[in-house]
C-alpha cells in the first residue's frame, strides 16, 4: 500500500496527556453538535513550527495547563492519517486538506486538575473534559477518527505506568 499524498493532508499534533493514574484527558468539542464525542486535544502545525512546539502551544490553547506542568514520555515515529468523511469534504480548511496527519505525542500531567482552565484562550474548543481510561478512548471518538485512536492508545499503551 502506498502512503497518502502528505500535501493533501493538514499537518497537526495530537496528545494524549494523561494524569498520575494512567488516565487520558478527553474534551468534548463545543462545536459537535452531533453526538456525545470526545477527544484528545490535537491541532493545525503552523509553517516551519518544530512540533514539540506545536504540540505545547495546543495543548496550552485547548487547556490552559502549561509547559511546567507536562512531562514528554514519548512520540509515535510516524505520521498517522485519517480522511475527512464526505460531508465534510471542503468545508473545513478552507477545502485545501482531505483530512489530517497528525504527529501524536504522549504526556505526563503533573499538575492539579485546577491547572486545566478550558477558557485560557480566547476561541475555547472544549465544554467539558474527563480523564477516561485509555483503551475507551477509541468508543469515544467520532468514527472517522477512531482508527487513529486505536493506534496511538496501541503504541502509547507501553509507556503509560
Amino acid at each position: 500500500m502506498s502512503k497518502p499524498d502528505r500535501s493533501q493532508y493538514r499537518p497537526c499534533v495530537g496528545t494524549m496527556m494523561i494524569n498520575g493514574q494512567g488516565e487520558a484527558f478527553v474534551g468534548k468539542r463545543i462545536d459537535n453538535k452531533e453526538g456525545d464525542w470526545w477527544q484528545m486535544p490535537q491541532g493545525g502545525v503552523d509553517d516551519g513550527e518544530d512540533l514539540r512546539e506545536a504540540m505545547l502551544r495546543e495543548l496550552g490553547e485547548e487547556t490552559g495547563v502549561e509547559p511546567r506542568h507536562l512531562e514528554v514520555v514519548h512520540q509515535m515515529d510516524d505520521e498517522l492519517y485519517y480522511d475527512l468523511p464526505p460531508e465534510l469534504h471542503g468545508k473545513l480548511w478552507g477545502g485545501k486538506y482531505v483530512g489530517q496527519r497528525q504527529a501524536w505525542f504522549l504526556v505526563r500531567f503533573t499538575g492539579d486538575d485546577s491547572d486545566i482552565d478550558l477558557e485560557a484562550h480566547k476561541h475555547p474548543e472544549f465544554c467539558e473534559w474527563k480523564w477516561v481510561d485509555p483503551d475507551l478512548l477509541p468508543e469515544l471518538i467520532v468514527p472517522f477518527k477512531r482508527d487513529v485512536y486505536e493506534a496511538v492508545v496501541a503504541d502509547f499503551k507501553p509507556h503509560i505506568d
